[in-house]
Parts: structure tokens; C-alpha cells; sequence
């Protein structure tokens, strides 16, 4: 089943400058029948063919629709607390901001409420609404918890990962843990022996255990048959959720960056411009590059709603001015950013367009295994096209060759 709202289905051609894979094409042309992309390049190579013109304003951008691993709901919807109504309403507002594939994150709750919410989320996936969910703990760090319920945070549990792994029917992509707690190391090899990418993440550990972590975590992941990009473990919010860089203490920022400046990892960035100062967005770019940069909106329920108190997996959120707290305190618990809002502000922050919006598509898009079908405009690839204008404002979303309204 798919989300309410759209136009018709069929086969056209658009114009404009594509921006796919970090490269660009100025004079370009994106064609799809039904569901499938049929031809992205220069225009004086495509032949219409009978497909009519869907005409898209001067000066368009062309792109690939964006790729969200860390993403809470939105549009009044906790994608953690959310019945399937809500959960629903929340993936059909995102797909019309321009993210068209995205993981659903939650976050630590009661075993019976989280059971639940992964439950709910699962039927979403089935149904195409979602590309999978992330389990942003429960095993992270008390000391690092920010905005995660500290009473709901566990050391590593293998029978109640083996509960939420169940509950999750295989739609489970990714989980959050910190490598420090007791049975991290066993809690990492279950993971990736069902196939679930380890992410660290809400840690106090130190460099080394970081570094720990992350290697032993690639080595279970190319055990378990991943290939290519997917066969590295990724960073949960660099820089959020753990001490910070300190030249005596480096702490586990350190072996992340290097990690994913070797191409072993890749690093979760909030550019929102609240979690990242835009010169640590630009600086992280220039030394590990766009291709171990994920590029994430960490979005909650308040996004694409006005300022005003939320909820996240149960805890009371503020938002002022577009910034979400825990209320009552300064702790940050989330975005209010689109991803499409992410990449307008990693490039005001510097970052070359083509980078920023590789970060966002294809390369979030081959981590989850997905690299043949979404985040890149090639034939044969899901036909998901983002309209921009040359402000990087959403004009337009075709989702799996249907216009969104």
C-alpha cells in the first residue's frame, strides 16, 4: 500500500541540471516509465520516444530523492509512541519533503512499548513507506544518554535483542550501542550476524575502544555476506552524544574520523546548523570526504510543525525558535530539519553541492544495501527525482514515478 496524495503514474521526461553520484550534468534529462528511471544524461543523447515533456520551472535542479538513516517522524508523528495511523502520516509528509527513503528511528522504551513500536514500523516497511528502522539504543551509555530516557537505557541484553530483533521481522537495519558497556563485543557479532549494521554511538569510551569497536564490527559485517560500502559499521551523530575531541583525551571522535578517513566507517552528521557548527560540518567533509559522510536530519515529531512542546519516545520536548530541548533543560533531543534543509545547510557551510548531496543519496543508499536501486538517477533505478530550485527549495517529488501532491 502506498501513502495517500498522489497523481498519476505513467512515463515523461524532465529537464534540468542534474546533480547525481558528485557529478553534474548542466544541460541534462531524466526520463522514467511507471516506477523505473529509463535515462539520466545529457539531453542531445535522449531520444523522447513517444514520452511527453512534464514541464519543471527554468533553471531546475535535478536529483536524486534523499536517503534518511536517523530519522524520529515528524509532522506531529513519534515514529517510537506513533499508532499506524500517525506512523503513516509521518512517512507521507517526509516522502513529500524530499526524502523518499528513510529509516525509521526509535528510541529506548519500556520492552513491551518498544516491542510495539517496532511492530508497527515493520508493517510500514512491508508495505514500501519504509526502507527499514534504526534502534537508537537501548544499550548506549547512561553518562552520554542526552535526550535518551536514562531509567530505559540497558547494558547489552541478548535475550531482549533477540525479542526486538523478532519484533522488527527483519526490518531492523541498524542499532545504536556503545562498545564500553559489558557484552558490547558479543552484543556487535549477534547484530551483524542477523544481518543488523553496528553503529556507536551515545558513548563515553575511550579512542581506542572505539577503535576496537568499529574494526571488530567491520570484520562481523563481511563474515555475515555484506558487500561493498555495506560492509562497514557507521557512527551515530559524530560528535553528539560523546565527549569532545580534547587534544589529551581524544575520546571516540577520533577514531571515528579516522575510520571513515580510511573508508571503514561511516560517520552520522546533523548538519543542522544546531547540532554542528557549519565550519565542523565543512571540516569533517575535507578530511574523510562526502563518501564516508552520512548526511541525517535526526528529525522529530515537531518537524514541519511550528514552534511548541512534542514528544519523543514519551519525554516532553521543547521547541523554540526551531530548536528542540528537553524541557526544562538545554540537552538537544533531536532535529527539526527536513534532510533536504540538512543539505541546503552543509552547502551554505561550504560544502560543494555534488558532495552534500552524495552524502544524502547514494552513499546512505549503499550502506543500506541499496546502491543499485535508490539515491543515484541512472536507467533502471527506482524513479525517485527531487525538482530544485537554484536555491535548493523543493519544487517537486516524484516518489516511485508518482508525483507527490
Amino acid at each position: 500500500m502506498e501513502a495517500s496524495g498522489h497523481t498519476g503514474a505513467g512515463g515523461a521526461f524532465l529537464r534540468g541540471r542534474i546533480v547525481s553520484d558528485g557529478t553534474v550534468v548542466e544541460n541534462g534529462v531524466v526520463a522514467y516509465d511507471g516506477d523505473r528511471l529509463v535515462f539520466a544524461g545529457p539531453y542531445p543523447e535522449f531520444s523522447p520516444q513517444g514520452r511527453p515533456e512534464h514541464d519543471v520551472p527554468a533553471g531546475s535542479i535535478l536529483v536524486p530523492g534523499l536517503v534518511d538513516m536517523h530519522c524520529h517522524g515528524g509532522f506531529g508523528a513519534d515514529f517510537s509512541s506513533a499508532d499506524e495511523d500517525a506512523a503513516r502520516r509521518a512517512a507521507a509528509f517526509l516522502h513529500r519533503s524530499g526524502t523518499t527513503t528513510l529509516l525509521a528511528s526509535t528510541v529506548p522504551a519500556p520492552p513491551a512499548q518498544a516491542l510495539a513500536a517496532l511492530q508497527v514500523l515493520a508493517g510500514l516497511c512491508a508495505d514500501g513507506l519504509l526502507a527499514g528502522i534504526h534502534a537508537e539504543g537501548p544499550f548506549v551509555s547512561t553518562e552520554c544518554s542526552g535526550a535518551l530516557e536514562p531509567a530505559h537505557l540497558n547494558d547489552p541484553d541478548l535475550e531482549l535483542l533477540a525479542r526486538l530483533i523478532d519484533a522488527g521481522q527483519g526490518q531492523l537495519r541498524t542499532m545504536t550501542y556503545a562498545p564500553e558497556l559489558a557484552g558490547a563485543g558479543e552484543l556487535a557479532d549477534r547484530l551483524t550476524a542477523h544481518g543488523v549494521i553496528p553503529s556507536i554511538g551515545h558513548t563515553a569510551c575511550d579512542s581506542a575502544t572505539a577503535a576496537t569497536a568499529l574494526a571488530q564490527a567491520s570484520e562481523g559485517l563481511a563474515s555475515a555476506g555484506f558487500d561493498g560500502y555495506s560492509a562497514r559499521p557507521t557512527v551515530t551523530h559524530l560528535f553528539n552524544g560523546m565527549p569532545p575531541l580534547h587534544h589529551r583525551s581524544p575520546g571516540p571522535a577520533a577514531a571515528c574520523l579516522r575510520a571513515a578517513a580510511a573508508g571503514a566507517a561511516a560517520v552520522e552528521l546533523i548538519a543542522d546548523g544546531t547540532h554542528l557548527d557549519p565550519q565542523t560540518i565543512l571540516t569533517v567533509f575535507e578530511l574523510v570526504g562526502a563518501a564516508n559522510i552520512l548526511l541525517v536530519s535526526d528529525a522529530i515529531a515537531a518537524t514541519g510543525l511550528e514552534d511548541g512542546e512534542y514528544g519523543l519516545g514519551g519525554r516532553l520536548v521543547t521547541v523554540a525558535g526551531g530548536r528542540a530541548t528537553l524541557a526544562g533543560t538545554d540537552t538537544l533531543a533531536g532535529g527539526t530539519s527536513t534532510l533536504l534543509d540538512v543539505v541546503r545547510t552543509a552547502v551554505g557551510s561550504g560544502v560543494p553541492l555534488p558532495d552534500a548531496l552524495a552524502s544524502a543519496t547514494s552513499v546512505p543508499a549503499a550502506v543500506l544495501g541499496l546502491a543499485d536501486e535508490v539515491g543515484s538517477l541512472h536507467a533502471g533505478f527506482r524513479a525517485d527525482v527531487l525538482v530544485l530550485t537554484p536555491e535548493l527549495r523543493l519544487n517537486a517529488v516524484l516518489r516511485k514515478g508518482r508525483w507527490l501532491a
